[in-house]
């Protein structure tokens, strides 16, 4: 089967022709198109869902996951990690249970547990008396309910290194967020194996010229991916500018949606607390960022916007997520490949989601 497409996105390069799919992979690509039109990229990959559609995942059951999972494949996102706040024990443990066996609409990669590891100083909309110092035994119980995929925590904290030791074991990846390191403690951790940055200056130590912090190490440093929500309110401009120049392909998209994302304004819950969203933008009642309405396409076209080259924009949204998780075959688009692909018009329009090489969405 043909795609009928004008070019591809390979590993970055832009090769016109058109592609062709057997049996759910890509056979070829650079095949002869003569009324081929729009752009296939791989398909998107978001490492932070914590809800979508009108659906806070953390609570949902079957048919929220199918709501959210199709909501996720109109804007893109073929494979995502639906995302738990720091909640009681009970709340992960039922969450983790609950994940459908077959999600329906885009891809479930795992779960991102985003605490309870977190530093106090450093909460944001996480739930005080939903934290925890970092414990092991609970650990092992968060990891046996469920396909944890990747953790949020505060590696400052004490205890942290075993429970980063543990969790790399496991083959979880592990991001440093919602912390109070110094730039000597995140080198510390990053050492020892943590290799993203979580809403990379949102809910961390702030950078000063002498106390650059977490995010100050994570720029210096060429192996640490750093994930950001580019959506005009978590990041001003310059901080977003600034971020790109420093971390130029090692910058990963995320969108942190809550239950607003593809909605629109109005009261929803973000891990079953209230929260409220005006003109686009999700708070606490008590005016705490909550999460975003963003969707990945949208992160795109802002980060291309930004100067950044179409093939880094999508590789921001797709190949370079999937390196946080070491999966190498996930968000890149050539032969042998499953084809799962967004077909982009020359506004950065999506035309079709294709899963498999089989439309699921088509505009």
């Amino acid at each position: 089967m043909r795609l009928g497409i004008e070019a591809a996105l390979v590993d970055g390069v832009l090769v016109p022709g058109d592609v062709e799919v057997v049996d759910g992979t890509v056979a070829a690509h650079g095949l002869a198109s003569p009324n081929g039109s729009g752009v296939a990229v791989p398909g998107f990959v978001d490492l932070q869902v914590n809800g979508f559609a009108g659906v806070d995942l953390m609570h949902a059951d079957d048919a929220g996951y199918r709501r959210a999972g199709q909501a996720l494949l109109e804007t893109g996102v073929t494979a995502y990690l639906p995302t738990f706040i720091s909640a009681p024990e009970e709340e992960l443990i039922s969450a983790l249970r609950n994940l459908p066996s077959d999600p329906g609409g885009a891809s479930i990669l795992g779960v991102h547990l985003e605490g309870p590891f977190l530093s106090k100083k450093r909460l944001g909309i996480h739930p005080p008396a939903a934290r925890r110092d970092p414990d092991p035994e609970l650990l092992e119980r968060l990891l046996g309910a469920g396909p944890v995929r990747m953790m949020t925590l505060a590696p400052e904290l004490p205890g942290a290194n075993q429970l980063i030791d543990r969790l790399l074991l496991e083959g979880v990846a592990v991001s440093a967020g919602h912390t109070d390191a110094t730039a000597a403690e995140a080198n510390l951790g990053f050492d020892r194996g943590v290799r993203a940055v979580t809403h990379l200056f949102n809910a961390m130590r702030p950078f000063l010229h002498r106390d650059p912090g977490l995010a100050g190490a994570a720029l210096a440093r060429e192996d640490i991916i750093v994930q950001i929500i580019l959506d005009g309110v978590h990041l001003a401009e310059e901080t977003a500018r600034l971020t790109w120049q420093a971390a130029r392909g090692r910058v990963a998209l995320v969108t942190d949606a809550v239950a607003a994302a593809g909605m629109g304004d109005g009261f929803y819950y973000l891990g079953g607390s209230a929260i409220t969203v005006r003109n686009g933008v999700a708070r606490s009642l008590d005016d705490v960022l909550a999460g975003s309405s963003l969707t990945m396409i949208e992160a795109v076209r802002n980060l291309h916007a930004l100067g950044a080259s179409l093939g880094e924009a999508v590789a921001a949204a797709t190949a370079v997520p999937a390196r946080v998780l070491g999966a190498t075959d996930l968000g890149r688009l050539d032969v042998g490949l499953p084809a799962d692909l967004v077909v982009l018009d020359d506004n950065l329009e999506i035309e079709r989601v294709c899963v498999g090489g089989e439309a699921r969405v088509v505009a």
